[in-house]
């Protein structure tokens, strides 16, 4: 198999791809999808992913069956659709404001597949429970928290960690997700025109 990143495009076409084969099988599933795949379909500045990080619990077995077809045919890594994520899951989740529908695959008039994604404020919080701080400049995480800042209006350290206890208990956050917040925002320059927050790159 072939280990490869994703673009847009490329995802887009294996939704369409998932969705015809289970219209075909007479099935109808859902997908919700989350972290940098979701960024990737829904903003502009993640252009690739290496994976899809998605929950399908109610169709857990036919999903992994046709996601499995498909890397077969394709060449790709048996795991380019998993539920890794769940792991990251926020009990907010239940709440259908923490997701939008990207899609449905591969027509409306021929619905085998319906693609959620997480709202951005959930994508925020959970980049910031999973953050891995490496230095501001050395961290796809980081980089992510901070454009996602930018896009929600979040500016400040309490600010964003207010957001984020709306998604997880304050019991469930690693010291390292303050101190990440502290640098990245101890950086923030809302005067910045580059679309990132903090130092310019």
């Amino acid at each position: 198999m072939t280990d490869r990143a994703f673009d847009r495009d490329t995802l887009i076409e294996a939704f369409q791809d998932l969705g015809t084969r289970a219209y075909k099988l007479g099935k109808a599933i859902e997908i919700s999808v989350y972290g940098g795949s979701a960024l990737m379909l829904t903003c502009g500045w993640r252009l690739s992913t290496k994976a899809v990080d998605a929950v399908f619990e109610a169709d857990k077995t036919l999903v992994r069956q046709l996601a499995a077809e498909i890397a077969e045919e394709r060449g790709w890594d048996s795991t380019w659709l998993n539920d890794g994520v769940k792991g990251f899951i926020s009990a907010g989740d239940l709440d259908p404001a923490s997701k939008v529908l990207f899609g449905t695959f591969p027509s409306e008039d021929a619905p085998g597949l319906r693609v959620m994604v997480a709202a951005p404020e959930y994508l925020f919080a959970m980049k910031c429970r999973a953050m891995r701080i490496g230095g501001v400049d050395e961290n796809s995480d980081v980089d992510d928290v901070r454009r996602l800042a930018l896009e929600i209006g979040v500016t400040t350290v309490d600010e964003a960690l207010s957001l984020v206890a709306d998604f997880y208990p304050h019991g469930l956050l690693q010291p390292k997700t303050r101190f990440g917040l502290e640098e990245i925002f101890g950086l923030f320059n809302p005067d910045d025109t580059t679309g990132r927050p903090g130092k310019e790159q």
